[in-house]
């Protein structure tokens, strides 16, 4: 997430430094919970990996394993709205990597790498796999060696979005070589948001490391882990950019109130979600050229995010800040001490989909649908070039 760019609002952040960094998301969820039903269409994509953090971790971390401040992901109300239990998502329910897998009709939602379940299917390299899900809620975009070496390596998730992608490389080779290769082609790849993290570990660094360094590292090592992507055969990509970091409870919460922006959210931090979007997109663009056979979309989270915060009555919220499962009241009821799942707070709100916020960092399902909704069939408004388009070159085998 990423954090104020004042000396007050940094200090208030140091602790939350966990909070968009943590989420886990997704779910050990069993493959009954099979994603939604099949267009009629056949999807051209049968295979998805995904990487990224606590937005698109599907159970790569569990309470045990998790961020500090949200520690308690196996917990209810974690998962109540789908799942009626928790799945270690860090949501009421699906997210948007959950929302892919039903677009394209997959029998199931992705299989965390470190479950049973996607180191056998690994294993077995089974033609009609899924995929997997290699995110990590907490992970960064730099390596973890740059913290410790800075002194900022306490409770911080050690896997970086580079360990995933050498994750990624011990997959392929369990398939064998020859079916590796083939099922990268045919792949489709989900880069989930990265980067919030990296913001929230150094804020207490920042007259030795600025924010304008970590950004320009952060940027520099997903397009290094998409392009090592396409270096192993990737032809379809989808890379998100970073949300509206200061519409989150925690932001506001421990933001100065007079550091606002035109929706009411921290402008500091959003400011900051927006200058990285804007490197990494140029990033992608760099990446288009050099590799002129791959398909590189780019998932516009910011923009999306701040539709919904423009007009959240359009989208059917009604509680655009305040947290559903949260507690302490007030215009956020986010207490960093006592948050969702703790035995302080093992209930939420009665309606989830009237709000945006889930546990004050992380998204109500209902958001997570909203979001999915403007990737997948919003055209090229918030995903460029257009998820359907890049489905129709997938299936005109035209990269």
């Amino acid at each position: 997430m990423g954090m104020a760019t004042t000396a007050n609002s940094s200090l208030l952040f140091v602790l939350p430094a966990l909070a968009l960094a943590i989420a886990v998301v997704a779910s050990a969820a069993p493959a009954a919970a099979s994603p939604a039903a099949a267009p009629n269409k056949p999807s051209p994509f049968r295979t998805v990996y995904a990487f990224g953090d606590s937005f698109t971790d599907t159970g790569n971390t569990r309470s045990t394993t998790g961020p500090y401040s949200f520690g308690y992901v196996s917990s209810p109300p974690y998962g109540a709205t789908f799942f009626h239990r928790s799945t270690n998502r860090y949501s009421d329910g699906r997210l948007v990597v959950d929302f892919l897998a039903q677009a394209l009709s997959l029998p199931t939602f992705l299989p965390p790498y470190l479950s049973a379940a996607a180191n056998a299917s690994a294993e077995a390299a089974a033609d009609d796999e899924v995929g997997v899900n290699f995110a990590v809620a907490g992970a960064t975009a730099i390596e973890h060696d740059f913290f410790a070496k800075n002194n900022l390596s306490i409770d911080i998730t050690p896997q970086s979005i580079m360990t995933q992608l050498g994750w990624f490389d011990a997959h392929l080779r369990s398939g064998g070589r020859a079916k590796s290769s083939s099922k990268v082609g045919d792949a489709l790849f989900w880069v989930g948001e990265i980067g919030a993290n990296d913001y929230a570990y150094t804020v207490v660094a920042r007259d030795t490391i600025p924010p304008k360094l970590v950004r320009t590292m952060a940027v520099q090592r997903v397009t290094t882990f998409v392009e090592g992507l396409l270096e192993r055969g990737a032809k379809y990509l989808i890379v998100q950019g970073l949300p509206l970091t200061g519409c989150l409870p925690l932001a506001m919460t421990l933001a100065r109130p007079e550091d606002r922006d035109n929706v009411s959210c921290v402008a500091s931090v959003n400011r900051q979600s927006y200058a990285h979007n804007r490197r990494l997109l140029a990033g992608l663009h760099q990446l288009r050229q050099k590799h002129p056979d791959a398909v590189i979309a780019y998932a516009d989270y910011y923009a999306a995010h701040l539709a919904v915060m423009r007009s959240p009555a359009r989208y059917g919220f009604t509680e655009p800040f305040r947290t559903c499962c949260g507690s302490g009241g007030g215009a956020y009821n986010f207490d960093l001490f006592a948050t969702c799942g703790s035995p302080e707070v093992n209930t939420s709100c009665a309606q989830p989909a009237k709000y945006v916020n889930w546990d004050g960092v992380h998204m109500t399902e209902a958001m997570y649908k909203v979001v999915a909704g403007m990737f997948f069939q919003g055209g090229d408004t918030y995903c460029r070039p257009a998820f359907t388009d890049l489905l129709v070159r997938k299936a005109q085998g035209k990269p």
